[in-house]
């Protein structure tokens, strides 16, 4: 089971992927239907003509998908060690990223424990789906994280022991093989295809009950949650539940789409919000780990933020649109193509970069090795780089490597790094923030930051401070360090 830690936007619940350590004693209710509606288009303006009503979309032929594809997907069992409490309770880590949802799951009430606890045996259950009709499974790799058995049971009821071929935690995705032959196999989508609104249904084992069906509609596309930068997920109001990880996601016509993976959840159970990795993105995962039984990614080497209104206006941006730069890895893939903070990355390989969370998609889906033409908008316009991306893995060599300012519209107290601290910041330049009032403290300037760069301009001493405050308008972008991270700040003067 896999929980990732909520940050920013998703402050109120976790994200909780949907495998099960046990099974619950729940009896699930009937199935109700209902007959499609049709939706009419929201009234024009009083000045403009009426337009015509949309027509009703007829829904799907789900029995006819799930009796054509349903024998294709399978239920996975794992058995594995994990730590056990003094009291014999199955145990975790307090942070791996399982406990969050295993600690209120039968068996997994303990408290965590240290490196010494004794271990005992635990059984889990998933969700897959099979791709090849020689035996190759796709599913989530936290269904299959630790395992020491697989087994895998097809819709005849039929068991098997599986290998794991391989599995990419950034991704999510797990490669099975069967010893088996002429097996039923899914029809495979294209995720690209899809729109928002448009029907899906997924298939799988929410808590034990195997080939379960649930229906809904697309919420949204490309959605970046936190800790999975790879993948640009489906959201879906299906109901995935614990035991669905690992399991298909078909789409009006029958074809698979994604691998449903994880939920928003208070509760660890269903409430409205699913997420599936697309396709295509596991497809690429799948044929790395049969060829070379390993997943090698790419890397651009840069470090983006969101943009919002303020910082686009800072930029001069028409609106709050494309991945703001706010750090490079030195030697890096971006550093070499002549990337600089404060670039606003627009397009990627042709593709539009709409939020920041767009760039890492797109990137893993590379190989290093391969070259990436990148529009980006610098002092105003456009510009168009090309790099050569490194390897995820690569190290990247080293970049080569007085006064305090008054306060003034920025409201700053700033002294140059010392040599010292120059050499820990990995800086040539910049100010330290001994003191921060005004409108640098509304913004978010905090004393201990270092002030790196203002509008995309380096700065190197209090007097380049003072120049471009007095230059700029009423709104600035100014980068700061904090610790290890780089960050924009939007300024308003005044």
């Amino acid at each position: 089971m896999k929980s990732t830690k909520v940050t920013s936007a998703l402050v109120a619940a976790g994200i909780l992927a949907s495998s099960v350590a046990a099974a619950a004693g729940w009896n699930p209710s009937e199935w109700l239907s209902r007959p499609a509606q049709q939706v009419a288009a929201a009234p024009a303006a009083a000045s403009a003509a009426p337009s015509a009503p949309i027509a009703a979309m007829t829904a799907p032929n789900y029995r006819a998908i799930v009796q054509r594809y349903g024998p294709a997907v399978v239920g996975i069992n794992t058995e594995g060690m994990v730590k056990a409490s003094a009291r014999g309770m199955p145990q975790v880590d307090e942070d791996d990223p399982f406990y969050q949802f295993f600690r209120g799951m039968p068996g997994m009430q303990g408290k965590p424990n240290g490196g010494n606890a004794p271990r005992a045996l635990v059984h889990g259950q998933g969700s897959g789906f099979i791709v090849g009709a020689d035996g190759i499974i796709l599913t989530n790799a936290h269904v299959v994280r630790d395992a020491q058995e697989v087994t895998v049971k097809l819709q005849d009821r039929r068991e098997y022991k599986a290998k794991v071929l391989g599995s990419d935690p950034a991704t999510d995705v797990a490669v099975l093989k069967i010893d088996a032959h002429n097996l039923p196999v899914v029809n495979l989508g294209n995720p690209k295809q899809l729109a928002v609104g448009d029907y899906v249904l997924a298939i799988g084992a929410p808590f034990g009950f195997e080939q379960s069906a649930t229906s809904g509609i697309v919420s949204a596309k490309g959605r970046s949650l936190p800790g999975d930068g790879y993948v640009p997920f489906i959201q879906t109001d299906v109901a995935v539940n614990p035991g669905n990880s690992g399991g298909p996601l078909f789409d009006a016509g029958g074809a698979v789409v994604g691998i449903n993976s994880q939920i928003y959840s208070q509760t660890g159970g269903y409430m409205g919000l699913s997420f599936a990795i697309p396709i295509d993105v596991a497809l690429s995962v799948k044929d790395q780990i049969v060829a070379t039984g390993k997943v090698s990614r790419a890397q651009l080497g840069v470090t983006v933020q969101e943009l919002n209104q303020s910082l686009a206006d800072s930029f001069k941006l028409p609106q709050p649109e494309g991945a703001l730069v706010a750090s490079l890895v030195p030697g890096g893939a971006a550093a070499k193509a002549g990337l600089q903070p404060g670039d606003v990355i627009l397009a990627y390989n042709g593709q539009p970069i709409t939020a920041s969370g767009d760039l890492p998609a797109l990137v893993g889906m590379a190989k290093p090795g391969d070259r990436a033409s990148i529009d980006i908008w610098r002092n105003g316009k456009k510009e168009t780089l090309s790099a050569t991306l490194s390897g995820a893995t690569e190290k990247v060599a080293a970049a080569a490597g007085q006064e305090n300012a008054p306060r003034g519209k920025l409201g700053v107290a700033v002294r140059p790094l010392s040599p010292e601290e120059s050499r820990q910041a990995n800086l040539n330049g910049g100010l330290l923030v001994e003191g921060a009032g005004g409108a640098a403290a509304r913004s978010g300037i905090e004393p201990g930051d270092i002030i790196v760069a203002v509008n995309g301009t380096r700065i190197t001493s209090a007097a380049d401070l003072q120049k471009l405050v007095g230059e700029a308008g009423k709104q600035l972008a100014v980068l700061v360090q904090r610790g290890d991270e780089k960050i924009f700040l939007p300024v308003k003067l005044g």
